[in-house]
């Protein structure tokens, strides 16, 4: 396929630890455009922070799907911080999207959607890694699931799945948001909750790039994404159904 023939995906947050994965991982597949704090090597990089609509306006022109990763992830972060880079800044995002005419954005939502359900047993069983007090099977959490957010960040991620409803019911934009679980620097699970609820680096550009690829009148939907662990509530039968993702990865391959 000739360079004029890829099509042109916008990152935001291109140098964290999942856009990097995804630009290594995904490699000539596409034509690159970084939209981040600092230069990322060898890709086009706009730098603007998301929070300021006309500093990243421009980045959008030509882009055919947006991928966006920007965010402050962090759980307890404080409601200044979340607001600037979480609410305004997605606002922003998906306003720069559908200016410029892009066909997609794949917005990076969580599993911080539905995680305070952890509270509760059987899930508290499951994320402490007492498998001895949890039935044989127990209810899964899918896409229709009340969200039961955890902390403001978790909050944060619900907005912004509404907030893509509405972009999608009032402008011709595809918003697909990924509820992601937890992908960490060591690939691998390091604590009791990772064996529920982590995904793999590849696992997770998996899933990114069938979004980037789903179908186009696949206009709005929500996805679980994690790898194929035993002890998970999130279900994935939708995922699988949806964007054809099959999770390559499975928490217990680390047990040990």
């Amino acid at each position: 396929m000739s360079e004029t023939q890829k099509r042109r995906v916008l990152v935001t947050g291109m140098s964290g630890l999942i856009g990097s994965a995804l630009h290594q991982m995904l490699g000539e597949r596409y034509t690159w455009v970084a939209l981040n704090r600092r230069p990322m090597a060898g890709v086009e990089t706009a730098q603007a922070d998301i929070a300021d609509l006309a500093a990243i306006r421009p980045a959008f022109d030509g882009v055919d799907t947006v991928v966006h990763l920007a965010a402050n992830a962090q759980i307890q972060a404080p409601w200044a911080e979340i607001l600037h880079a979480n609410v305004i800044g997605t606002y922003n995002v998906f306003e720069a999207a559908r200016q410029a005419g892009v066909r997609r954005v794949v917005f990076a939502s969580s599993g911080a959607t539905v995680s305070a359900i952890q509270k509760e047993e059987p899930y508290r069983a499951l994320t402490e890694g007492r498998y001895s007090d949890v039935d044989e099977s127990w209810p899964m959490l899918t896409e229709r699931s009340m969200p039961r957010p955890a902390a403001l960040y978790g909050v944060s991620k619900v907005w912004g799945e509404v907030l893509a409803r509405h972009f999608v019911d009032t402008s011709p934009l595809s918003i697909l948001c990924l509820r992601i679980g937890y992908v960490n620097r060591e690939d691998r699970p390091v604590e009791p909750a990772h064996f529920a609820n982590w995904c793999s680096r590849r696992d997770i550009v998996q899933a990114i790039g069938r979004a980037i690829e789903a179908p186009d009148d696949l206009r709005y939907d929500i996805f679980f994404v994690t790898s194929r662990n035993k002890w998970s509530y999130r279900d994935l039968q939708h995922t699988r159904q949806g964007l054809g993702y099959e999770p390559q990865d499975a928490a217990e391959d680390h047990r040990g």
